[in-house]
């Protein structure tokens, strides 16, 4: 089965999920950029990713290559963002085209998914979502959310 890690991180957390992902299920890995990212710390990207999620800022994606076609799984990892999934996966999932597809979907957050997933799955009309889960806090916990993203992936074979 040809599969894809499609995601956006902007902190490491959702980097470390799908490169997991990535070695467990010999998938390909699209990491989605935006123009205005940055090596900021702390509190800085706090305010970065706030003013994008208001619009206040913009965040247009960096090129990238994606043809949805070309797989049998996609796997959509987004950090979550004020409580949805954050706006660089929002926007790549417009104009992505994403439709008739076999969907798995992940999220990482710091306890405060609320109903994310359901904001993503409502991004994906027309496509079969498979699987889904959250990672908490997972720079914190890695070892255990490795495994826990290890045995996720066993899940989706």
């Amino acid at each position: 089965m040809k599969t894809a890690v499609v995601y956006y991180s902007l902190t490491g957390s959702c980097d470390l999920i799908a490169e997991e992902l990535k070695a467990k299920l010999d998938a390909d890995l699209i990491r989605l950029h935006t123009e205005g990212e940055k090596k900021r710390n702390g509190f800085a990207n706090f305010f970065w990713a706030i003013g994008v999620m208001k619009g206040i800022k913009k965040a247009p994606l960096k090129p990238y290559t994606f043809n949805p076609a070309a797989y049998d799984l996609i796997i959509i990892g987004a950090p979550v963002w004020a409580g949805g999934p954050a706006r660089p996966i929002r926007s790549f999932l417009a104009e992505a085209g994403i439709t008739g597809k076999k969907i798995a979907l992940f999220v990482c957050h710091g306890g405060g998914e609320k109903n994310a997933r359901e904001q993503l799955k409502a991004l994906l009309p027309g496509n079969e979502i498979s699987a889904e889960t959250s990672f908490v806090y997972p720079l914190k916990n890695s070892e255990t959310v490795k495994q826990q993203a290890a045995d996720w992936a066993k899940s989706l074979q």
